[in-house]
């Protein structure tokens, strides 16, 4: 095995050993919160829901590629291959546009009570389950491309002639123009949730800069610390989100460009890394913030 394959192997392996038990423990607290307390939150439902499509991108697709690279298992056939990136490209986005939710939440969140944000707050609470079945039914319709044109590594140049190498399969498309379309469809499902939660996240920073003085100017108070928490950890989120998806696309961008099929799955191998540090990383975020999860104590704005 060459070196190139064992450092790809070991760093998708990081990857998996922080992200599933990160998720996993994560999951497992609100579970627990469910028992004890008969019900979640919204931010709380959001939150599980979040953590349970980034065990799918990690487990399904780190995973698999550890198992790959290392000879130890090797699911990509035809049939594995569409099934895998079927379920990584569905759960990835339901990731990107769950964490829009949880900013949009936050934002009505801080708004004063009786305002008309507050009321819409109240009704995106209420509409929760219906939002929850819209996100799956969109994205689900949207990553049916990878059933249609994903096929095991091969050497045909006719099957590979507007294809898109990822590393174990192709995305063999039927032309350039099927492979641009679709391609500029999965940008704008990204690039749709970002620029709303850019504008979320200098929300939230208007807020926390307006509280700090408030705070500066009322020393000894307490009023307000868990909204400033939980907005910092929104904040916190979107920005790490913001850097590893804008990373994601711009490659991806680079390689709808590119006339021919790339011999090497190197840029995809680094889109998948940067997607799923995101997946990995922000469960340890939420635990260090929620005292929920962490103390048992009563609910916040955001968990």
């Amino acid at each position: 095995m060459i070196a190139e394959a064992v450092i790809r192997g070991l760093l998708f392996l990081s990857l998996v050993l922080v992200g599933v038990p990160g998720n996993t423990a994560v999951i497992c607290g609100f579970i627990l919160l469910v028992r004890r307390e008969g019900r979640l939150s919204p931010a709380d439902a959001i939150v599980l829901h979040l953590c349970s499509a980034n065990l799918v991108v990690v487990s399904v697709r780190c995973l698999l590629e550890v198992l790959a690279t290392f000879r130890i298992h090797n699911v990509f056939d035809d049939a594995g291959c569409r099934a895998v990136i079927f379920l990584h490209r569905t759960a990835r986005s339901l990731s990107i546009w769950l964490t829009f939710l949880l900013t949009a939440l936050q934002c009505l969140s801080v708004a004063p009570p009786g305002s008309r944000r507050a009321a819409a707050r109240a009704l995106l609470a209420r509409s929760l389950p219906a939002i929850f079945l819209a996100l799956w039914l969109i994205n689900t319709s949207m990553s049916v491309a990878s059933l249609l044109y994903s096929i095991g590594a091969r050497n045909d140049s006719r099957l590979l002639q507007n294809a898109i190498n990822v590393e174990f399969c192709f995305l063999s498309f039927p032309s350039r123009l099927a492979r641009d379309a679709n391609g500029a469809a999965q940008v704008a499902r990204d690039v749709v949730p970002m620029v709303l939660m850019a504008a979320g996240s200098l929300v939230l920073l208007v807020y926390l800069v307006r509280q700090r003085r408030r705070v500066q100017g009322l020393r000894g108070t307490a009023g307000g610390a868990a909204e400033r928490r939980a907005a910092v950890t929104v904040v916190t989120l979107v920005s790490l989100y913001l850097l590893v998806f804008g990373l994601d696309n711009g490659l991806w961008v680079y390689t709808l460009t590119v006339s021919h099929t790339l011999s090497s799955a190197l840029i995809t191998d680094l889109r998948l890394f940067f997607t799923s540090l995101y997946t990995a990383v922000s469960p340890l975020l939420i635990l260090v913030s929620n005292t929920r999860l962490r103390c048992g104590k009563q609910p916040e704005t955001m968990h």
